[in-house]
């Protein structure tokens, strides 16, 4: 006589519908863009009903800002686990945030597409600028975190805060990635971080005192 199967928990099942469906939005918004994705679009491709999709999540900017959360969780798992043998490192400040903010998204053109378009819709959308902002924060705190570590341990301090000298990474990581995405001869993936930001980083770093 075969086992009898014992039947899936609830919070189980619900956590694997809204995997699924995140798992699906992502490809539909990276096809048809955030405005011209519909719920029935999300839905369709993850394989549930419009049903599904509103007991999980309140809109599609719910959902966005929820695969947002969710990249930064695992990226901020991967900082704390990180922190302990990378402030020991010197040299490796830049390297490491890199990295991390390479794991973002396995698929870069995917991800930018999304990110750039939900970041045009909170530009004019109250609601999900607040909303898009305090995940940033999050994320750049942790970051913050991680080079005034390495930055301590290697012997050396930054003359400008370390949250601007963090904005300003990521603020050319993602301009270079766009370029990247554009012109991927001319512009190798990394090419410009790893070129320019030493060079930005020694003009703002000093041994300690």
């Amino acid at each position: 006589m075969e086992p009898t199967k014992r039947p899936e928990p609830a919070k189980r099942r619900r956590s694997n519908t809204r995997a699924r469906l995140l798992a699906g939005a992502l490809d539909v918004f990276a096809e048809r863009g955030f405005q011209g994705a519909s719920v029935e679009d999300i839905c369709e491709r993850a394989g549930f009903t419009r049903g599904a999709f509103y007991s999980n999540f309140g809109s599609k900017d719910e959902l966005v800002l929820a695969l947002f959360q969710a990249t930064t969780d695992r990226l901020l798992e991967q900082i704390e686990a990180l922190l302990p043998e990378l402030a020991n490192q010197p040299g490796s400040l830049l390297d490491a945030v890199l990295s991390l903010l390479d794991e973002t998204a396995p698929d870069q053109r995917q991800w930018h597409l999304i990110s750039a378009e939900f970041t045009l819709h909170a530009l004019r959308d109250k609601d999900a600028a607040e909303a898009l902002n305090k995940q940033r924060t999050m994320f750049r705190e942790s970051l913050t975190r991680l080079v005034e570590q390495i930055t301590e341990a290697s012997g050396m301090e930054l003359t400008v805060p370390a949250e601007q000298f963090v904005r300003m990474v990521i603020a050319v990581h993602e301009g270079a990635r766009s370029q990247s995405l554009l012109e991927p001869r001319e512009v190798p993936a990394g090419s410009l971080e790893h070129t320019f930001l030493p060079m930005v980083l020694e003009a703002v770093s000093r041994p300690s005192r």
